[in-house]
């Protein structure tokens, strides 16, 4: 299954005060290697941006104006991340914006079985210390000097080197594959075999007469 790191940006902080969704990201990856799909879309409220929503992501209304509604672009939405595990930074966050806007226009909602939050992770493995998205680039040393406002897309790349990091695993690199025989294929050239070969007794006993009679000194 691929995954989706996904963000969203707001009017304000809860959709049944009226706030709406102004933005939406979505990074695709496949084992947490990016596949370079990516969905990416502003979106008109239908109602005035709050000035200190405007501090934090800069958009304004006269821009957002411009822009398709949610109803337009939620097809495109949701086909882009059918059948595909979530990964959200405070999801409960961005889900009652996103599930909010699809009941009201009686589409299909995001199941919660579907999601990975973020933010409950970094909780589970930093016990009472701040895990907001700056601190845990901060913590592991990711650049977030582009960050002057919040952005959805770019909080989505920092979101996924920022789960890299929660996960304790280095960068990917490779796509692996098994092969029939379980092997794991890097490269053209070369096969490595997973198979773990157990010695027989008679093997060891002949290994160790080997060693007695044939080494005269083991430096080993």
């Amino acid at each position: 299954m691929n995954e989706i790191f996904l963000d969203t940006e707001t009017t304000g902080l809860s959709f049944k005060d009226g706030h709406k969704i102004v933005e939406i990201a979505c990074i695709e990856t496949k084992d947490l290697v990016p596949t370079d799909r990516v969905f990416h879309r502003l979106i008109n409220p239908l109602r005035d941006v709050p000035e200190e929503a405007f501090k934090v992501h800069g958009f304004s209304s006269e821009v957002l104006k411009k822009e398709d509604t949610f109803d337009k672009i939620a097809d495109q939405f949701l086909d882009f991340i059918e059948g595909k595990m979530l990964i959200i930074h405070n999801a409960n966050f961005d889900l009652s914006f996103l599930n909010g806007e699809l009941k009201r226009i009686n589409k299909p909602l995001i199941e919660k079985n579907l999601v990975i939050d973020s933010l409950e992770v970094a909780r589970n493995k930093f016990i009472g210390t701040s895990n907001s998205l700056d601190a845990l680039c901060k913590r592991f040393n990711i650049d977030i000097s582009k960050r002057v406002k919040h952005n959805a897309l770019l909080d989505c790349e920092l979101l996924r080197e920022v789960y890299i990091n929660l996960l304790d695993v280095k960068e990917p690199k490779f796509n692996l594959t098994n092969s029939s025989q379980d092997n794991v294929k890097f490269n053209q050239n070369k096969i490595y075999n997973k198979n773990v070969l157990k010695i027989t007794k008679i093997e060891l006993d002949a290994h160790k007469s080997f060693l007695k009679s044939e080494i005269k000194k083991n430096f080993y």
